[in-house]
């Protein structure tokens, strides 16, 4: 089109911005923006719009928000996509921010439940599981169980949703409950609904009801249920957490499809927590080979070896994982305090109320320990001196984030 002098329009760039983000093509998509610059299509809602939709998608937020930031009108369409984007890449905190921003400028209550009732969205049946999501995930089993018996209208991913809800937040019994009372009422289970519930009998330890659940999928001839990738390593991880590590070892060796890195790190993981070095050794190489790149196998075997002494093991692997460059993600949690959202890391120094923080921890830590608290120095794998282990132990991501939430006295 170029090579026959063709004049592109803002008609045509947001189709091929849209191509550049979908084949994640960093430099092609840096190569659009510029064309875009030069034929001064830049103002162009749609167009701005889809570019800030592919620089989020690259994970270049900053570039996303320069462009929203100076969008001559920013209408409603542009702040959805933005928000949507966000959601849908791992930006969770910034589309929180921005729907509040949005509340502000005055297009939405940023309130979620308020205005899908003030628009009569809470009884699209979409919106409506979509609520009961973020009450699952916010850990409130109450509001979401209140909010899923006042809908008349059910389908399937409502009660997959509750029973995940249910089972996740620990409330195994539960999930099973609704899973019994599904079936009397006729709704037919699908292979997600079944993972919700073998996940219901991992939390809980229930060894004979998953294998039954889990037989019963693999003899059935409806292929909507019958077992997947993600049913084995649930039944690995159920398996280990109850101590049946050859068991979940021979079942592993024993399924009809190839096991992936995930099912073998389920087993490492149940060996790093029970300690057992020598099947835990020879599980690591499995997901090593399928994926080296990953760095949580990695660790989990480093950890497991450095619980038992073995630090010149641990240095190996260390090493390898080095060579191989898989690298660690520090551990992080997120906390809203007064409708901001903080990110804190374990050691976290940088933060703007690091000091304040730091501070009421230690007090924290002294009222804990006159009640009888002991620090446990075995669970931090760094051949360091006791007193350092339990600084590290001390200054974890979630003792901050309490440390944070608590009034101060």
């Amino acid at each position: 089109m170029r090579h026959l002098g063709v004049h592109p329009g803002p008609f045509m760039f947001p189709f091929v911005i849209k191509a550049c983000a979908e084949l994640a093509e960093l430099y092609a998509g840096l190569g659009v923006h510029g064309h875009v610059l030069k034929h001064g299509l830049e103002f162009v809602s749609v167009v701005r719009t889809e570019l800030m939709i592919m620089h989020v998608k690259f994970g270049e937020l900053g570039c996303a928000e320069f462009l929203f930031g100076r969008m001559v009108e920013r209408d409603l369409v542009a702040w959805n996509a933005l928000i949507s984007v966000c959601m849908q890449t791992g930006f969770s905190s910034k589309a929180l921010q921005l729907l509040r921003a949005m509340g502000k400028a005055g297009l939405k209550n940023w309130c979620v439940d308020e205005f899908a009732r003030e628009d009569g969205l809470d009884i699209n049946i979409i919106v409506h599981n979509a609520r009961l999501d973020k009450y699952a995930k916010c850990g409130d089993m109450e509001k979401a169980l209140n909010l899923f018996d006042e809908t008349p209208k059910r389908n399937v991913i409502s009660w997959i949703t509750m029973i995940v809800g249910f089972a996740v937040n620990g409330q195994s019994e539960k999930a099973l409950a609704l899973f019994s009372r599904m079936k009397n009422q006729g709704i037919q289970p699908n292979y997600v609904t079944f993972l919700g519930v073998l996940s219901a009998c991992n939390h809980s330890g229930r060894v004979n009801e998953g294998w039954r659940y889990f037989n019963f999928m693999a003899q059935s001839d409806d292929k909507n249920i019958q077992p997947r990738k993600e049913h084995y390593a649930c039944m690995v991880y159920l398996l280990g957490r109850a101590g049946h590590l050859q068991e979940a070892y021979n079942f592993i060796k024993s399924m009809p499809i190839e096991p992936d890195p995930g099912i073998w790190g389920a087993l490492l993981g149940a060996c790093a927590v029970l300690r057992n070095i020598k099947l835990g050794h020879h599980v690591a190489e499995l997901p090593f080979e399928l994926a080296p790149e990953t760095a949580s196998y990695h660790v989990l075997l480093s950890n497991m070896l450095a619980a038992a002494g073995r630090w010149r093991c641990v240095e190996k692997v260390r090493q390898r994982m080095k060579k191989k460059g898989a690298r660690k993600v520090a551990a992080y949690i997120s906390v809203e305090l007064n409708g901001e959202i903080h990110v804190l890391y374990g050691g976290d120094n940088l933060h703007p109320q690091s000091a304040s923080i730091l501070e009421k921890l230690e007090d924290l830590l002294k009222q804990m320990k006159s009640k009888g608290y002991i620090p446990e120095p075995d669970y931090v794998f760094h051949d360091v001196e006791d007193e350092e282990k339990e600084s590290t132990l001390s200054t974890h991501s979630e003792k901050l984030a309490l440390s944070m939430e608590v009034p101060s006295s």
